[in-house]
């Protein structure tokens, strides 16, 4: 049993923006499978991430806590999101394939969803907007809870993840004349030009 009391990080907070309960359960999911495969944050592309969630549904604030707990971000291009509508993740180490999916215990998820907070929040209430001292002790329940309640967590297991090549070469649109990398710039006419540019 993991009972293990800590405090998230306020620049977690900071970086998402407010105080609600999801950010946490995400930060903790990270936490959770970057145990299970005994690997540390990621400072440049060492893991791999692929969120579950979808882009319009209760505590998709979970993503923020991942990508803060992880390291995997959309700027290190090693996150990606596949729009299922779960607040699940499936976290791989790039050096060895070995990956572990963590996704939320449905009797955990369905108590956080019928909440006061949630509740508050189908009414339009905006997080930043909700009394703290409704917020506060949810934020303290997810930082001492067992995280065998909160989530489900799978054997390890192996996943090949192909990473995009990154480049270093541009050029400046034919037409817009701002700078595109050449992986995303098209060639018309014999000169090149950006996505938007060329849907013109």
């Amino acid at each position: 049993m993991s009972t293990q009391k800590f405090q998230i990080p306020e620049w977690a907070f900071e970086f998402h923006g407010h105080k609600c309960p999801a950010m946490p359960i995400g930060y903790r999911a990270g936490l959770t499978a970057m145990k299970r495969l005994g690997v540390e944050k990621a400072s440049n592309k060492e893991l791999y991430l692929f969120c579950e969630n979808g882009p319009a549904h209760a505590a998709a604030c979970f993503l923020d806590g991942v990508m803060a707990s992880t390291g995997c971000t959309y700027g290190k291009g090693i996150a990606e999101k596949l729009n299922y509508g779960k607040n699940a993740i499936v976290l791989v180490d790039l050096k060895t394939n070995k990956a572990v999916r963590v996704s939320m215990q449905p009797a955990f998820f369905e108590k956080a969803l019928n909440s006061e907070f949630v509740k508050l929040r189908k009414q339009k209430v905006e997080p930043k907007d909700i009394k703290p001292e409704l917020v506060m002790p949810l934020i303290e329940n997810v930082e001492q809870m067992d995280e065998n309640v909160m989530f489900s967590i799978s054997d390890v297991f192996e996943k090949n993840v192909e990473l995009s090549k990154g480049t270093f070469e541009w050029h400046n649109c034919s037409k817009c004349n701002e700078i595109v990398f050449d992986n995303r710039s098209k060639i018309i006419d014999g000169k090149r030009v950006c996505i938007p540019c060329s849907e013109k």
